[in-house]
C-alpha cells in the first residue's frame, strides 16, 4: 500500500503545476472574460428593459394622444352636425319667410284684381243698363212701323 501512496503522491505532485495553471487559467477567464461579459450583458438587459419601458410609455403617451385626436375630431364633427342644422333652420326659416311674403303679396294682388274685377262688373252693368235703352228704342224703332212713336205704344 505504501507503493501506492508513492504512486498516488507522485501524481498529485505532478499535477500540482497543473493545477495551478488550470487555477491561473479560471481566473483569467474570470477577469478577462466573464466579468465583461458579465457587464455587457447586464448593461445589455438594462437597455433591453429600458427600451421596453419607453416603448410601453410612448405606447401609452401615443394611445392618449389618439384618444384626444379622436374626441376632439368628435367635437368638431359634432360642431359641424350642430352648424348645418343651424344654417338649414336658418334656411327653412328664410324659405318659410319668403314663402309668407310671397303669398301675401299674392293675396293682395288677388284682393286688388278683386276689387279691379267689381269695378269692372259694375261698370260693365252701368254701360249694359245705358245701351239697354238704346237698344230697346232701336229695336222698336226696327220692329215698328216707320210713322208710329214708340211713346204711342205703350
Amino acid at each position: 500500500m505504501d507503493a501506492l501512496l508513492n504512486q498516488l503522491g507522485g501524481l498529485v505532485l505532478g499535477s500540482v503545476p497543473t493545477m495551478l495553471l488550470f487555477i491561473l487559467l479560471v481566473i483569467a477567464y474570470g477577469v478577462l472574460v466573464r466579468q465583461p461579459l458579465d457587464r455587457v450583458l447586464t448593461e445589455r438587459r438594462a437597455r433591453t428593459s429600458g427600451a421596453v419601458e419607453q416603448a410601453r410609455v410612448a405606447i401609452s403617451a401615443a394611445e392618449a394622444e389618439t384618444a384626444a385626436y379622436e374626441d376632439k375630431l368628435r367635437k368638431a364633427k359634432a360642431e359641424i352636425y350642430a352648424a348645418r342644422e343651424q344654417r338649414l333652420k336658418q334656411w327653412n326659416a328664410e324659405r318659410d319667410q319668403a314663402l309668407a311674403e310671397a303669398r301675401a303679396a299674392t293675396g293682395e294682388k288677388v284682393k286688388g284684381a278683386k276689387v279691379e274685377i267689381e269695378r269692372s262688373v259694375v261698370l260693365a252693368r252701368t254701360q249694359i243698363e245705358g245701351m239697354s235703352e238704346q237698344l230697346s228704342e232701336q229695336i222698336v224703332r226696327a220692329v215698328m212701323p216707320a210713322g208710329t212713336r214708340p211713346e204711342a205704344v205703350q
